[in-house]
């Protein structure tokens, strides 16, 4: 279940699914847009500013592991963690944040899921990368989705849909239509990817909120005519 906690610079949302990794989902007032939320991410999570990092997101399914020492990560939309000195950011506005977390060997990743990357099949690619590196199993992994626009508000075309389509076997409860107008849950179709792949769906835990319905707390590119300000999700392993 998704909750809200109150931070120095205002409200962050998190999963109580996954307590043992430390984690949250910014909102627009402290989305790291700014150098002082920066600050107050990395301070709430205990780790030095140098070492919050994050990739350069292009809607590619290229998976990388965060290293020490580097910060660029150039044509990446997924870093998976694995030390206990970084902590890792995405930036969304609409498109699909996926926490990833394997609790058996504590590893952890983000996932930039647009529809270009969920059709990319960009989350089980990291599961994948995860387990390969862990040696865990399937049911170690959970996934927290966070906020996203949601199917009442994602209208789409042939290509998403039949993207979409493609990427599962069961897309019955993905799409909807409504006389000439087609919506697909984004959402959803992540959570049927990893359901498809083996992750037990109790092991899965969706946010309720639409980013545009919700634009008073998140940031929405199609609300907001392309914005370029982003909220974010975060990860930082914990020493268990």
């Amino acid at each position: 279940m998704f909750k809200s906690k109150t931070i120095s610079s205002g409200t962050i949302l998190y999963s109580d699914l996954i307590p043992e990794l430390n984690h949250c989902f910014t909102t627009r007032a402290t989305s790291i847009n700014s150098e002082d939320n920066a600050t107050t991410i990395s301070e709430y999570l205990g780790v030095m500013r140098k070492n919050l990092v994050h990739p350069t997101q292009t809607h590619s399914s290229n998976v990388d592991f965060a290293q020490l020492g580097v910060c660029d990560y150039p044509d990446t939309d997924a870093l998976i963690l694995n030390n206990f000195e970084q902590a890792v950011y995405l930036r969304f506005a609409d498109c699909t944040p996926v926490i990833l977390y394997d609790k058996k060997s504590n590893v952890a990743a983000i996932a930039h899921a647009g529809w270009r990357g969920t059709v990319a099949n960009i989350v089980p690619k990291t599961v994948s990368a995860m387990l390969d590196y862990s040696k865990s199993n399937i049911d170690d992994i959970y996934a927290v989705i966070g906020p996203a626009i949601g199917m009442c508000c994602y209208r789409v075309g042939d290509e998403v849909v039949n993207g979409i389509k493609s990427t599962v076997s069961d897309y019955s409860r993905l799409i909807r239509t409504s006389v000439d107008v087609v919506y697909v849950d984004l959402k959803g179709a992540n959570a049927q990817q990893l359901a498809e792949m083996g992750v037990p769906k109790t092991n899965i835990d969706i946010c309720p909120f639409c980013t545009a319905c919700r634009n008073d707390l998140f940031y929405s590119y199609r609300k907001e005519n392309g914005t370029d300000l982003r909220h974010n999700a975060v990860i930082k392993l914990r020493d268990i």
